[in-house]
């Protein structure tokens, strides 16, 4: 059933040049060249199988089928562009809807929002936050921060590398004072251990790069979000495993300390992940930029500061 629609870029074309009597005026209009503008109606013509313009010397002229055919297209075009100018109305009267991890959200997203609205104060952002798939099919996010191995996790969407997750221990500088500090990896058996539920396996994975095998890598206490374990670090509770990018703030401050390498590197870095059809919308692309630049900001920031 394809077959019976043609080409809708030929079709447009024809239309401008049909509207002026003239290739140059149409390629003016739709800022292409007059070669383009002849190779897009002869290409419908072909589709056709049978001419629209009679071509003379500077000019043109459009053929009986060429003037019913121009009659018949003009007004549906019309409606078609119309409607898409509702919808793009439509479209930019809504806020762009971000979803991302919660501790992304607290301890990374949220202290940079400031500078975004600085440079973007037109634009609203509706921010969510959820450890659940996102399903972009529903259509009620435009984009999601997610941790991944890259592209193959979200065929067809746009994935965009944001910042790598480095991981190491954390813990309140009091722990590492006095008699019984903690110094050393093999200390960790002497401290509890605090998870944080949507990543339980972080202190397993960093102890066996480490090359740790007397420490239980199950033991201690375990919380429902990472930022939980992170800020009962910070309260001397214990000791947790962090990402870099997380605590950035809480080491510069001295709130919490980094006892001890080594640091390991997650193969799942973060992503800006999004449909490929909605960076059309100038909103999400200028938050996208703005994300990208400050991952970057972030990044060169951070090198070459942990043990």
């Amino acid at each position: 059933m394809t077959d019976r629609y043609p080409p809708l870029n030929a079709l447009r074309t024809f239309e401008c040049a049909g509207r002026h009597l003239s290739f140059v005026h149409a390629a003016e209009e739709l800022n292409v060249t007059p070669g383009a503008v002849s190779r897009q109606v002869k290409a419908l013509e072909e589709w056709l199988g049978a001419p629209l313009f009679q071509r003379r010397h500077k000019q043109v002229q459009l053929t009986p089928l060429g003037r019913g055919y121009l009659q018949s297209v003009s007004e549906p075009l019309e409606r078609i562009a119309s409607a898409t100018e509702r919808a793009l109305q439509q479209d930019a009267e809504r806020p762009i809807a971000i979803t991302c991890y919660p501790t992304f959200a607290l301890r990374w997203l949220v202290p940079r929002w400031g500078r975004f609205y600085d440079q973007h104060p037109e634009i609203d952002v509706q921010l969510t936050t959820s450890l659940q798939p996102v399903d972009f099919s529903r259509g009620d996010v435009d984009a999601a921060i997610l941790v991944g191995e890259g592209a193959q996790n979200w065929p067809g969407l746009a994935a965009i590398k944001l910042l790598d997750i480095e991981l190491f221990p954390v813990c309140s500088p009091s722990l590492c004072e006095g008699e019984g500090a903690l110094k050393q990896p093999t200390d960790l058996a002497r401290f509890t251990l605090l998870h944080g539920t949507p990543r339980q396996l972080d202190w397993q994975r960093w102890l066996n790069f480490a090359k740790v095998t007397a420490v239980d890598a199950t033991s201690g206490v375990t919380f429902d979000s990472l930022n939980l374990s992170i800020q009962a670090a910070v309260e001397g509770l214990g000791v947790a495993i962090a990402v870099s990018e997380l605590v950035t703030d809480d080491l510069a401050s001295g709130r919490l300390v980094q006892p001890f390498g080594p640091v390991r590197q997650s193969a799942r870095p973060f992503f800006l992940v999004y449909p490929r059809d909605r960076i059309r919308n100038r909103r999400l692309s200028a938050f996208r930029d703005w994300l990208c630049d400050e991952a970057n900001i972030s990044r060169t920031a951070n090198s070459g500061h942990l043990l």
